[in-house]
C-alpha cells in the first residue's frame, strides 16, 4: 500500500473537517495508507499574501520540519495551499539552512486528485450517486499554477449517475481570492455574483470544487440568494460508495 501524508489545511480543519474525513475514505479505497503528521500547521499563505514574508517564512519553515520528516506523498486536499507548499515555501527558503528540506517536501507534494489521476492512474473509483446534474468549478491557485482541472472532471465523469455540465465561463475566479474579499469586499461580490449568475444558469443541483475557501465563498453567496443549487468538496462527491 502507498503510505500518504495528508495536509489537511486550515479552512478544512476549521470549518469542513467532513472534507478531511472524505479525504481519507477515497485515499484509503484508492489503496492508501493515510497518515497525519499532528504537528502540522498553516502553510502561510495568509502572511504571504498579506506581505508578511518573515511570518510566512517562519511557519513555512516548521511545515517543512514537520513534512521534511515523513515519508511519501504529501496529498493536499486544496490547489490553493498545494501551489504554496510547492513554489512558494521554496523560493521563501532559498538561501537559508533549509532549502533543500523546502526542496524535498514540494516534490512529495500533490494536490488531492491530482495524486489520483497522475500518481495512481485512477481516473474511476466506481462511484454511484443518485442522478444529478454537477458543475465543476475551477480555482484559480490550482487551474492557473498547477495545471489542475482535467483531473476533477474525469473523476467527476466516472461517478455513475452524474452529468457533469460546463459554465459559459469555466475559467472565471469566484471572488474570493483570500485577503482580496476582506480588503474589497464590494469587488469581491460583484465577481462572485457574476460567477454565480454562470453556475445557476448551468442548471446544476450542485457545484462540486477542490478548495473549501471558494466553496464556502460561493455557498455564501448561493445561501443568500435562497438558491437551491449545493456546493460540495470533490472527496466529499467520491466518497460515495456504490
Amino acid at each position: 500500500m502507498t503510505r500518504v501524508q495528508l495536509f489537511v489545511t486550515c479552512l478544512v480543519d476549521g470549518f469542513a473537517p467532513e472534507v478531511g474525513t472524505a479525504v481519507t475514505e477515497v485515499l484509503e479505497r484508492a489503496g492508501c495508507t493515510v497518515e497525519f503528521p499532528d504537528a502540522q500547521t498553516c502553510c502561510g499563505q495568509p502572511a504571504y499574501n498579506a506581505g508578511l514574508v518573515a511570518d510566512a517564512e517562519a511557519m513555512a519553515a516548521y511545515n517543512v520540519e514537520v513534512l521534511d520528516a515523513t515519508d511519501g506523498p504529501i496529498v493536499v486536499p486544496s490547489g490553493s495551499c498545494t501551489d504554496m507548499l510547492v513554489h512558494h515555501v521554496p523560493a521563501l527558503a532559498e538561501g537559508t539552512g533549509w532549502e533543500q528540506a523546502a526542496r524535498r517536501v514540494a516534490a512529495r507534494t500533490r494536490e488531492f486528485t491530482q495524486f489520483l489521476v497522475d500518481d495512481l492512474g485512477i481516473s474511476d473509483l466506481g462511484v454511484l450517486r443518485e442522478g444529478c446534474r454537477v458543475v465543476y468549478h475551477s480555482s484559480c491557485h490550482g487551474m492557473r499554477n498547477l495545471g489542475l482541472g482535467r483531473h476533477a472532471r474525469a473523476l467527476i465523469d466516472s461517478v455513475t449517475g452524474v452529468e457533469r455540465v460546463e459554465p459559459a465561463q469555466p475559467d472565471q475566479c469566484c471572488g474570493f481570492g483570500g485577503l482580496f474579499a476582506v480588503e474589497m469586499p464590494e469587488v469581491s461580490a460583484a465577481i462572485m455574483d457574476a460567477k454565480l449568475d454562470d453556475l445557476e444558469a448551468t442548471g446544476a443541483d450542485l457545484v462540486v470544487g477542490g478548495d473549501v475557501s471558494c466553496l464556502l465563498h460561493l455557498e455564501g453567496g448561493l445561501r443568500r440568494r435562497n438558491s437551491p443549487l449545493r456546493v460540495c468538496h470533490i472527496a466529499e462527491l467520491l466518497a460515495t460508495e456504490p
